[in-house]
């Protein structure tokens, strides 16, 4: 990112860090750099015991209990939910002809909740649960929804407009229960929270989210979890999902996230405290800013995503003149973000359309100095008041 900016849009994607780059050379000096993994000679062979190296390292990253084996690589966050969804209900209704319900959060990210209509296509019933006024689902409105029809539940860990964290664990201890697989995106909570992923059958995480390149992400999936192949090919990743692997990607990804988690203990309370600030700062009395939601930043939201409504104004005029001030941030998700409709986020929270349309999301780790967060603030403050 040029230091001319500054860039406070990490939700939608991270910069990169310099140990990524840095891994990224340490990659490309390698003898194996560039060979397939699946070939049978000595360098295909170094490469292929570097590529299961990098899913141990995502596999202990992840924790709750995913081995390596589980860790399959993809192109990032969207295909691994794409693949999560498709596979594993199309296996469930193989496995049970009445499995035919499909379970999603109405604050689900796109890449999930554009499947509805797929899905129906399939001849699956999809069922949204609603959120509470906060923002977060509730497992007794889950509850309401569950049968023995269900293939699969996939919710959240937390929410990539409002910060709001789920509590996965309860949430998939109940769907087992009826015997149904629980999948989560956690895209945005990994590495920035810790995560309770023992009950999980599957869940999707990105590389883009934490500080590593683009283009790779990774469905941590059970072998014990029923999945059906979207794609077909070599049979790399266990048939899961074939195609040769990036390894230089994976390579990247993993030395990433790994360093990152270890440091988690350490920046979670610093960044948190810094967007608390932030918060405290914007939402005074009388500045017509607000929280979009009322949970509090303890563990029921992400350290480092703020979420505010402005009263009276829309996004689009905000982005413009905070980026005209050099300020980047964003009124939401990065892949709706040309929409001109309220989030649908906002809009299943209960929010009028009216403060939705003032949305702002503020999103930055601890790279991202007080000096530089004040600086915002003063900058927005004085852009509302100037508009107002």
């Amino acid at each position: 990112m040029t230091s001319d900016f500054i860039y406070l849009d990490y939700a939608a994607s991270a910069p990169v860090r310099k140990e990524a780059f840095a891994a990224l050379q340490d990659y490309r000096e390698k003898p194996f750099a560039g060979a397939n993994p699946n070939s049978l000679h000595t360098l295909g062979r170094l490469a292929s015991q570097e590529l299961e190296t990098s899913r141990k390292r995502i596999a202990q990253a992840l924790g709750g209990g995913f081995r390596p084996t589980d860790i399959v690589f993809t192109s990032g966050g969207t295909e691994a939910n794409n693949m999560a969804v498709y596979g594993i209900a199309e296996a469930m209704r193989k496995k049970d002809t009445a499995r035919t319900k499909v379970i999603f959060s109405a604050i689900e990210h796109d890449s999930v909740l554009d499947l509805v209509p797929a899905m129906r296509e399939r001849g699956f019933e999809v069922i949204l649960v609603p959120p509470q006024s906060d923002g977060s689902i509730h497992p007794e409105d889950l509850q309401k929804l569950m049968d023995n029809q269900v293939a699969l539940v996939s919710i959240m860990s937390a929410n990539n407009e409002t910060g709001i964290v789920n509590d996965v664990d309860s949430l998939a201890q109940l769907v087992h229960a009826y015997k149904a697989p629980f999948h989560t995106d956690a895209i945005q909570a990994f590495a920035r929270i810790p995560l309770a992923l023992a009950q999980v059958d599957a869940v999707s995480i990105a590389s883009h989210k934490i500080g590593a390149p683009i283009g790779i992400g990774v469905l941590a999936l059970r072998r014990t979890c029923p999945f059906k192949a979207q794609t077909f090919g070599g049979g790399q990743e266990l048939g899961r999902r074939p195609g040769t692997q990036d390894v230089q990607s994976a390579y990247v990804f993993s030395k990433v996230a790994q360093m990152v988690v270890e440091q988690m203990s350490e920046v979670r309370p610093y960044v948190a405290a810094h967007a608390q600030r932030v918060y405290d700062h914007l939402c005074a009395e009388g500045t017509h800013i607000v929280p979009t939601t009322t949970a509090t930043m303890d563990n029921n939201r992400l350290p480092g995503l703020v979420s505010v409504l402005v009263d009276g104004l829309d996004s689009e005029t905000l982005l413009l003149q905070l980026d005209a001030a050099k300020f980047e941030v964003s009124a939401g998700s990065a892949c709706s973000s040309a929409s001109l409709n309220p989030s649908h986020v906002l809009t299943a929270m209960g929010i009028p359309r009216n403060l939705a349309l003032g949305s702002l999301r503020i999103s930055f780790d601890e790279r991202v100095s007080s000096e530089e967060l004040d600086a915002f603030c003063d900058t927005l403050l004085q852009i509302v008041k100037t508009y107002r």
